[in-house]
């Protein structure tokens, strides 16, 4: 019952982590993917929660990846109720106006 994400850019570890994936759902994890559009042909029968990201080419897989994961963690955070405008244990030189 373990939530597991994962990123899922078209890459040379692609094969190598479809792999792992199919290890997690079949330990009974449940497997949240952010993969590009052409990945998605690989993924039936190993998740069903899959957002799909259009076709991302390698040199900017990165950045277009991150910014979901950013959303997902806002959004966890504020579930959670933690305070997303002051967290614990920054730095001060970086909070300083």
């Amino acid at each position: 019952d373990m939530p597991v994400v994962c990123v899922l850019p078209k890459d040379d570890l692609l094969e190598k982590v479809l792999s792992n994936l199919q290890e997690v759902r079949a330990s009974g994890g449940e497997l949240f993917l952010f993969a590009d559009r052409e990945v998605d042909t690989h993924l039936s029968g190993v998740s069903t929660h899959v957002l799909s990201l259009g076709a991302v080419p390698e040199s900017i897989a990165p950045i277009v990846f991150a910014v979901p994961l950013q959303l997902l963690a806002y959004h966890a955070a504020v579930l959670k109720g933690t305070d997303v405008d002051q967290p614990r244990n920054l730095a001060k030189s970086v909070t300083v106006e």
